[in-house]
């Protein structure tokens, strides 16, 4: 099996099999009324609850069932908001977050709220100092990612929720990467995960308040979950991904030592077999199963059909893949390399011959995809003018930079390229292309319909 984007979702474990079927049978019912079958759901409803809070590290009552992953960050972060309003209107989230946490400060922009982004380094990776500057007198809520789901870094969640409790400030942390490995370290106030991350149903969703959190749920309310996620709870799957999750950390340690090898061999092998890689993410701080990756010259949508046709399935950031032709918000925030990129992200369980066969596999996919893009495959040769302006409006990643790279045999050493492009992946990719050749990347100007993006030669 090639299922490689576990980051996305994972096959339905087989104890959450058995105890959706089982519990189809006995979950059917109302678990507010107080007749048999409701009592039959009440207790399956309050056992999956007790299950989830202590893989959690949580109190019972201070965990929710949602309908999503989604549905938590999103119930979170409005609720923590409106029940901290006195406080103030002001959010802080890092650059690297989920789309779901980047949306819902978006929500608060849009009604007058602010919202601080904490910048990361290269490997993706933020600094408490960056949450403890940005903390105001008015800020009501901080949001931080247990693991970045896009390049695996885990994040320093103990040291930003030591820094915001100092403050006073709530952290709600995003585990939905992380929680299958074990519990979120530190003193946080919030948390949201989904259940489809670990192997249980799509659509549970978990949201935890801590007791003494200023919490107001916003929206029409009930009294199922709390307030905070009204509607009717879907016990079966409930039940499944509370027994999924226990099943999972069972042999998460074991598991995440071989999912640790794993992933290092794909991160070491790729850039000996295939050239012009940047392996990204923190080499040392990141979860056990993923590897990310991107490849110069290289149309990321292209690159993942083909290994498709091999029988892999993998995820991109890559703009190439994007229908908003913008690269992934993570990458740009990382100031990697967007095109070509390639998240391999693998399951528990996954057999280490598939691994070798996808690393036999993917130098050949790249070299074809490069092929059929026209990439240059000879070393530059020093002739020409000191100057060049390579015209790329209207062409889309990675030919602008393809095209630099061949015109770059054009110019003497000192002298410059400059190229013109419209494309958004240009202003990430032309400086990651400088870094890994050893160019002096100028900066960018201001052009007729775009944008000029200067290079000069250095050797």
């Amino acid at each position: 099996m090639g299922y490689f984007d576990a980051a996305s979702a994972v096959p339905l474990h087989p104890v959450a099999r058995q105890a959706l079927l089982a519990s189809l049978d006995e979950g059917w019912a109302d678990p507010a009324r107080l007749y048999r079958e409701g009592r039959k759901a009440r207790m399956l409803l309050d056992a999956a609850r007790e299950a989830a809070a202590e893989a959690v590290g949580c109190r019972a009552d201070e965990l929710a069932f949602t309908s999503s992953g989604t549905r938590a960050v999103h119930a979170g972060v409005a609720g923590a908001l409106a029940g901290r309003r006195r406080a103030g209107r002001h959010l802080i989230v890092s650059a690297v977050e989920h789309s779901s946490v980047l949306h819902s400060a978006e929500v608060l922009e849009a009604d007058g709220g602010t919202v601080t982004q904490v910048p990361v380094n290269r490997a993706g990776l933020v600094d408490p100092a960056g949450y403890a500057a940005a903390l105001r007198p008015d800020t009501a809520l901080a949001c931080l990612q247990s693991a970045n789901h896009e390049v695996g870094t885990v994040q320093p969640v103990g040291e930003v929720a030591e820094v915001c409790r100092a403050a006073g400030v709530p952290l709600l942390v995003d585990a939905a990467q992380s929680l299958a490995w074990g519990p979120v370290e530190g003193d946080w106030s919030l948390l949201a995960a989904s259940a489809h991350k670990w192997g249980g149903p799509s659509g549970v969703g978990l949201l935890v308040v801590r007791k003494g959190v200023r919490f107001a749920a916003q929206g029409p309310v009930d009294e199922r979950e709390s307030g905070r996620a009204p509607g009717f709870e879907n016990i079966p799957a409930i039940v499944a991904a509370a027994a999924s999750l226990r099943a999972v950390r069972a042999q998460a340690a074991q598991e995440a030592v071989r999912l640790r090898e794993l992933t290092e061999r794909i991160r070491a092998r790729v850039p000996q077999t295939v050239a012009d890689v940047e392996v990204v993410g923190d080499p040392e701080r990141r979860l056990p199963g993923i590897a990310t990756f991107s490849c110069l010259y290289v149309d990321g949508e292209a690159l993942l059909h083909e290994l498709d046709r091999e029988g892999f399935s993998v995820s991109s950031g890559s703009s190439c893949t994007s229908s908003t032709l913008t690269p992934s918000h993570v990458l740009k925030a990382m100031g990697v390399l967007s095109e070509g990129n390639v998240r391999v992200s693998l399951p528990a369980g996954v057999a280490e011959e598939d691994v070798e066969r996808f690393l036999a596999v993917l130098p050949g996919a790249v070299s074809g995809v490069r092929e059929k893009l026209g990439a240059p495959t000879a070393p530059a040769v020093q002739a020409g003018p000191r100057e060049l302006v390579v015209d790329s409006l209207g062409k889309r990643c990675p030919i602008p930079v393809i095209e630099l790279a061949k015109a770059f045999g054009g110019v003497p050493v000192g002298g410059t390229v400059r190229v013109l492009s419209d494309d958004e992946a240009a202003r990430l990719d032309i400086p990651a292309w400088c870094e890994m050749r050893g160019q002096e990347y100028v900066g960018e100007e201001p052009a007729d319909n775009g944008t000029a993006y200067v290079v000069r030669r250095t050797r």
